[in-house]
């Protein structure tokens, strides 16, 4: 057959011969359908290069919805309704389901044939493409996993290195600077955590240099020497031991250095052990320690204060739960919850006293369950307002439904000076109550002169009778 090139240059298509239609059909697309006027299929050509989908002749003379699933031949369906008012080209994406129960998607371009109102479709498989975006989506859930094992570590790495005892920092033999370090290493070189991340090593610590510090800590560490590094630091001034320790991660070099107080027998006493003994006895909030059911094995006097209790032996031995408005609920709540986490904030109960009162309190609860015995320390704190406090408040929120009872029957500017004069003595009160009816003191908590307070003290009628 001679093809006329200007037909082409014209934009028409020369007549071809039906075999070589047939082939070119086959070839441009994966699969191609003929589908008659009734839905049956009449002609099924396969790409020759594709041969995943195998022999499908069986489906010829089947009706096209056969092979597809209930949903894709619901699809071409309506997808055929709307090519019958338009010639327009249409394309639709089907599931294939063949007798092996085997499922596979193609995109389709559908055609209308001359007359016959057959249609031609031609089908491009999708499943390439599917399998590229199970491999994408894979690939993003792996990635996804990967940063929670990320997360996980180093949220073990920070809490190993905080719950630790040891003091312990990480040092960059390229840098010469502290990478990381836990609270006790910052405690014992004096200075914040924050301040010393990223200081140059050898400046905290008197009479060093950068080069010969960092060779002198690798040597050491390379030789597995037990000796210790004596230092001063420059912070502190306490003379400190550093044992170091060399490894590599990520291809750098870090030096592990766990830091040690120097053995002194004129060494000054550890002043936290001090400070923390001086809060148990003299701290405004009560610390109760417990053994592991709950019994108390020591309280501070302002426990005992919260209880009414005359002295520490009547508390000792006795379990919390005595103490506590909801009892044992209560305790179990709070030792449970800080035995499985470590630690329990801000829980809000009440202390029942010895003679029967109540006080709102906070108690927050500590695990320590590194000893030999483990047990419980809590810190509780009165969260209750003073009676003269909440008097005040009801004395005003009295005042205030007096206010809102003005609405309808005064007008907005005189029901905004009553809510003024409301405030007014309600913060008064407050600031005579809170400063134990010292008038200097209230007068300066609220900004105005003796004069003034004693003013507005009278005109409120918060003045005895003696100084009316």
């Amino acid at each position: 057959m001679k093809t006329d090139s200007k037909t082409l240059l014209n934009g028409t298509v020369p007549l071809i011969d039906p075999e070589l239609l047939s082939e070119i059909i086959s070839t441009a697309a994966d699969i191609s359908l003929l589908v008659a006027e009734e839905g049956s299929i009449a002609s099924v050509l396969v790409n020759p290069h594709h041969r995943s989908f195998g022999m499908l002749s069986h489906w010829l003379g089947r009706p096209v919805s056969e092979v597809l699933s209930p949903e894709s031949a619901e699809k071409l369906k309506r997808r055929l309704a709307s090519m019958a008012a338009s010639s327009a080209t249409k394309a639709v994406e089907l599931n294939h389901v063949d007798d092996t129960l085997w499922e596979f998607p193609i995109r389709y371009s559908l055609h209308k044939l001359g007359t016959d109102n057959s249609i031609l479709m031609l089908g491009r498989d999708l499943r390439p493409i599917a399998e590229m975006q199970q491999q994408l989506v894979m690939a993003q859930l792996a990635l996804e996993r990967d940063y929670e094992s990320q997360r996980e570590m180093d949220t073990r790495y920070r809490v190993l290195m905080e719950a630790t005892r040891d003091a312990v920092m990480l040092v960059g033999t390229n840098s010469g600077r502290i990478t990381d370090l836990n609270t006790a290493a910052a405690v014992m070189l004096g200075g914040a955590r924050q301040d010393l991340l990223g200081a140059p090593i050898a400046q905290e610590f008197e009479g060093r240099r950068r080069g010969e510090f960092l060779e002198s800590l690798t040597n050491v560490a390379a030789a597995g020497s037990v000796s210790p590094v004596e230092l001063q630091a420059r912070r502190s001034q306490r003379r400190l031991n550093l044992v170091p320790t060399l490894f590599r991660a990520a291809g750098e070099r870090l030096l592990l250095c766990r830091i040690e107080a120097a053995s002194d027998a004129n060494s000054t006493p550890d002043a936290v052990g001090e400070n923390m003994l001086r809060l148990f006895h003299e701290g405004v909030d009560g610390i109760v320690f417990l053994d592991s059911e709950g019994h108390i094995e020591a309280a501070n006097d302002s426990f005992l204060r919260l209880v009414d209790s005359p002295g520490l032996g009547s508390v000792r031995g006795k379990s919390l739960a005595e103490f506590l408005a909801r009892g044992s609920v209560d305790l179990r709540v709070m030792v449970e919850n800080a035995r499985r986490s470590g630690q329990l904030r801000m829980f809000a109960t009440k202390l029942s006293t010895q003679f029967d009162g109540q006080v709102n309190v906070e108690i927050s609860t500590t695990f320590l369950g590194d000893r030999p015995k483990p047990g419980f320390v809590m810190v509780i704190r009165d969260a209750g307002r003073p009676e003269s406090l909440r008097r005040g408040v009801s004395q005003s929120d009295d005042g205030m439904r007096g206010v809102m009872e003005l609405v309808g029957s005064s007008t907005l500017k005189d029901i905004v000076g009553e809510t003024t004069d409301v405030v007014e003595k309600m913060c008064i009160q407050t600031a005579v109550e809170l400063t134990r009816n010292n008038r200097v003191a209230a007068a300066e908590m609220l900004g105005l002169s003796r004069q003034s307070l004693y003013v507005k003290l009278r005109k409120f009628g918060l003045l005895s009778k003696d100084e009316a």
